[in-house]
C-alpha cells in the first residue's frame, strides 16, 4: 500500500496480461463508436493534455461552459456505448457497491507531456459510491492528497494492470497524474497509457 488514506485500496497487478490485452481491445472498440476528444477547460478554453471518451448512460465532458455529465458524445451526438460487462464485473467484485456505475470515463495519455493536475471528482450528484480506477499501458506517477487542496500529497508509481478503489474519505481527496513514463509498456498500440474510471453519478 503506497499511501494510507481511509477508504483507499491499491491492487497492483490485479489484471493479468491477458485481461489487460482484452480490455485494450475493448477500449479501442468503444473508441470506434465514441471517438476520443480533446476537451478544453472552462473559461480559458485551454485544451487538456490527454484525450477522453466515455461509456455508459452518462459521460463526463468539459468545454468552455463547464464540467458536467451528458448522455451523448459532444461530437457525434450519439449516446455513449454501454459499459462492457467485463468492466461491470470488475466494479461489482472490487467495490461491492449495491448499484452499477453510470459512467466509465476513458483517458488516453500519449507523450511525455500528458498529465492531469490535482483535482477532485465532484461533479457527481452523490459521493456515496466509491470510484474504481483501472490502469493499462505505460506506468504513471500518481499523486494523492487529502480532501483540501493544500493537504500534503504523496506520489507513487501505478503500473499496467493496477486497480485502485477510492471510497470513504479518499472518495473526495485531491489526486492527479504528474507524468507518464513513455515506453514503459508495449500494451497500448502506438504507446501511451489508458485509464478507466468507473463512477456512480446519481444516487442509487
Amino acid at each position: 500500500m503506497p499511501v494510507a488514506v481511509d477508504g483507499f485500496r491499491h491492487h497492483p497487478d490485479h489484471l493479468d496480461p491477458a485481461a489487460q490485452q482484452a480490455l485494450v481491445r475493448t477500449v479501442l472498440t468503444l473508441a470506434g463508436e465514441a471517438p476520443f476528444s480533446r476537451y478544453v477547460m472552462p473559461g480559458s478554453g485551454r485544451p487538456f493534455s490527454i484525450d477522453m471518451t466515455n461509456a455508459g448512460p452518462l459521460g463526463w465532458v468539459a468545454d468552455r461552459s463547464g464540467y458536467r455529465y451528458a448522455p451523448a458524445h459532444p461530437g457525434t451526438g450519439r449516446p455513449w456505448p454501454p459499459i462492457p460487462e467485463a468492466l461491470l464485473a470488475l466494479w461489482r467484485t472490487l467495490t461491492g457497491y449495491r448499484a452499477d456505475p453510470e459512467c466509465c470515463l476513458i483517458n488516453l495519455y500519449h507523450g511525455a507531456g500528458a498529465r492531469l493536475g490535482l483535482h477532485r471528482d465532484e461533479d457527481e450528484q452523490t459521493f456515496d459510491a466509491p470510484i474504481l480506477n483501472l490502469s493499462l499501458g505505460d506506468t504513471a506517477v500518481f499523486r494523492l492528497g487529502g480532501p483540501r487542496r493544500g493537504d500534503p500529497t504523496r506520489s507513487f508509481a501505478v503500473t499496467s494492470g493496477t486497480a485502485m478503489v477510492f471510497g470513504g474519505l479518499s472518495r473526495v481527496c485531491y489526486h492527479g497524474i504528474d507524468r507518464i513514463l513513455p515506453g514503459s509498456s508495449r500494451l497500448v498500440p502506438g504507446g501511451g497509457r489508458i485509464n478507466l474510471t468507473l463512477r456512480r453519478v446519481t444516487p442509487a
